[in-house]
């Protein structure tokens, strides 16, 4: 299963075995940096189709001003982050 998704540069594409997660199972996402949110938010509607239950979005730094963070918690998935930087 393949999902596009768009960058600050260009487009992409993130793949995942259809078998990696069975419907309903429990994810949680954890990533380093949620920055514009398009690979995080890409990373949520796969396994989302795939028919996993995505708890939270976890990462370490979050930049806020770019709007990621809220991307992911408009799909309905918390968000947790150790740290926020403003005015990167």
């Amino acid at each position: 299963m393949a999902i596009g998704y768009s960058l600050e540069y260009g487009v992409d594409e993130m793949e995942m075995h259809e078998d990696a997660v069975a419907r309903g199972e429990r994810v949680i996402l954890v990533d380093d940096l949620i920055a514009t949110g398009g690979t995080a938010e890409a990373a949520v509607k796969l396994l989302q189709q795939i028919g996993a239950d995505v708890v939270a979005a976890c990462f370490v730094i979050d930049l806020p001003e770019l709007g990621g963070a809220e991307k992911i918690k408009k799909l309905g998935v918390p968000v947790r982050t150790l740290i926020a930087f403003e005015g990167h």
